[in-house]
């Protein structure tokens, strides 16, 4: 009779592999990060890629270029849009000193009065600390060139990779089938087809959410009347994105930014909008769209943001959710993780709409 392995050696087994799973991606960060962001865009291209094929006939090579050229295109107008008002954003520097001055001086008097510090004192603290940023400047601007280029070269693999994985899907789908043996065909089949159609949904929900949270902050920064109102907008919409920290460091900017330009009041109700936005977003919009296909509960997503910033900063906070996403849906699929499945989801979850094979077929591989 077999013995049952016990369950420290069970509990020793999980640490080790996730222990090693993690090592491996702290290592291969440069080749893993783009890879998954590739992955994650050749989902979302997928049906667009079969349409050309299907209806136009188009060869798959050059399909695969169309819908790259188009991913290509959008992601361009946004970095053109968001630089055209960063340009005009320059344009307030001295606006942005002299608000700067009158806070400074309003915060020396109130140290003065609070804690009997004289000017003299205060601006020698201050002169150290310039002195020190001033000598670590030339590293700074040195890592903000190497920063720039490493963005490019990052935006370069993923487009590469995202071209190969479209073109070389059904060679990646019979390698990942062949993992597992022939009675299992099926299954695998079926996991990878509910994969491609709720990550696809999910990554055009978190897109349509960005869009209307977007939306939804130009239009209140209009109404307030602040400058810049389409950058903060969209800069809101983006780190949107990121839950919880995201709208956060948005408001931040916005705030910093209307104070730097606008007055007090303003940035009062910069405050509100923010806020109201923020209870939309996490009571219909969020619910609505993003949550409808996959549910994952608050904290297993705040646990994945720290682990996605520990293991590959900004790139691991914005992976971390569709990463998890798929994973839950790969753990409810097989008998074994279901009970993982069942800790990454919420206590009462939805109730699952079937996905009916005319779904599954607009995106099979």
């Amino acid at each position: 009779m077999r013995q049952a392995t016990p369950f420290y050696t069970k509990l020793a087994h999980i640490l080790i592999s996730i222990i090693c799973l993690f090592y491996l991606a702290i290592i291969g960060e440069t080749v893993l990060a783009p890879l998954l962001f590739a992955l994650l865009f050749a989902l979302l291209l997928l049906p667009f890629a079969n349409f050309l094929e299907h209806k136009w006939k188009i060869p798959r090579s050059v399909s695969s270029i169309l819908v790259l050229l188009s991913l290509i295109v959008v992601i361009s107008g946004t970095f053109v849009l968001l630089l055209s008002q960063l340009s005009e954003l320059t344009n307030d520097l001295p606006a942005f000193k002299k608000q700067i001055l009158v806070a400074s001086t309003d915060i020396q008097t109130w140290i003065y009065n609070t804690f009997h510090i004289n000017s003299k004192d205060q601006m020698g603290y201050v002169d150290t600390a310039t002195s020190e940023m001033l000598s670590k400047g030339t590293g700074l601007l040195g890592s903000t060139l190497l920063s720039v280029s490493s963005i490019i070269l990052f935006l370069v693999f993923i487009f590469l990779y995202t071209f190969f994985i479209l073109l070389h899907r059904r060679l990646l789908l019979k390698f990942v089938v062949s993992l597992f043996k022939d009675e299992h065909a099926i299954v695998v089949h079926d996991v990878v087809a509910q994969i491609q159609y709720i990550v696809k949904k999910y990554i055009t929900g978190i897109f349509l959410q960005m869009l209307i949270v977007s939306t939804l902050a130009c239009i209140a920064f209009e109404i307030i009347g602040i400058k810049y109102a389409f950058l903060l907008g969209i800069i809101t919409g983006t780190f949107n994105v990121i839950p919880y920290i995201g709208i956060l460091t948005a408001l931040l900017i916005a705030l910093l930014i209307t104070f730097a330009t606008m007055g007090s009041t303003d940035v009062f109700f910069v405050l509100i909008s923010g806020i109201v936005i923020h209870i939309i977003d996490g009571n219909y919009i969020m619910p609505k769209i993003v949550g409808s296909k996959v549910k994952i509960n608050t904290l297993v997503a705040l646990l994945g943001l720290v682990v996605g910033e520990m293991v590959w900063g900004i790139k691991g906070m914005f992976l971390s959710i569709p990463v998890i996403a798929i994973v839950k849906v790969i753990f409810d699929r097989v008998d074994g993780l279901k009970s993982w499945g069942m800790v990454l989801g919420e206590e009462h979850p939805p109730e699952v709409v079937p996905v009916t094979p005319e779904e599954l077929k607009e995106d099979q591989l």
